[in-house]
């Protein structure tokens, strides 16, 4: 599934029954993406962004996957996930009535929108999060954003160019960047998302920082 002459990303083993359960959690948005190879590569996205932490499946993130933020009063990363894939179809689905010819392709942006947050595991891992944070003089702190390391789990898997802009581009990278339609959707869907929630009192400030200060 990997690209050639990628990084040990490629190269980790991730198991059947992880991809499975990635699987499972991605339901039933995932199957909103006609193509059966783009399904897969989704799923393979996820199951090596798990596998290369101390996280076991998209559930054990909390659904901000930051440890430093509010959470919602229930669900996990998987939950966000699916929610902002479930906005963005719907989004879509009103500007394609009223401009048919509006290009975006739904395939690209339920992937884009079940990815845009693939790198949050690497980035929000606690094992790694304390080893980079005892000695940050050694590669900054925090080493890397989830939104560059995101693109490169996607373009690692062998997801389309297009779906890695998503990933690269939902958050405030992208604000450098000319988003593509799916991208300025799923940009859109992830912050209404998460303000809609605070401002209806659904979400929990219980900031504790794991590592200490």
């Amino acid at each position: 599934m990997a690209s050639a002459g990628t990084s040990d990303l490629a190269q980790k083993s991730v198991s059947d029954a992880l991809r499975a359960t990635v699987r499972r959690e991605l339901q039933p948005e995932l199957d909103e993406i006609g193509s059966e190879t783009l399904r897969d590569q989704v799923v393979e996205a996820w199951a090596v962004a798990i596998a290369h932490t101390s996280f076991t499946c998209i559930g054990d993130l909390r659904a901000s996957g930051m440890w430093h933020s509010d959470r919602l009063i229930r669900g996990t990363q998987a939950d966000h996930l699916r929610g902002v894939a479930a906005i963005a179809l719907q989004i879509a689905a009103v500007l394609k009535r009223q401009f048919p010819e509006l290009p975006v392709d739904r395939d690209i942006l339920v992937a884009g929108a079940l990815c845009h947050d693939v790198g949050k595991p690497y980035e929000y891992d606690p094992e790694k999060r304390a080893q980079r944070k005892a000695q940050p003089s050694r590669a900054g702190w925090p080493l890397f954003r989830h939104p560059p390391y995101g693109m490169h789990v996607c373009l690692t898997v062998g997801l389309p160019d297009e779906v890695a802009q998503i990933a690269l581009g939902h958050s405030y990278e992208g604000e450098v960047l000319a988003r593509s339609p799916e991208c300025t959707i799923v940009h859109y869907a992830d912050k209404s998302y998460w303000q809609t929630l605070r401002i209806s009192g659904l979400m929990i400030d219980d900031y504790t920082d794991e590592v200490g200060a």
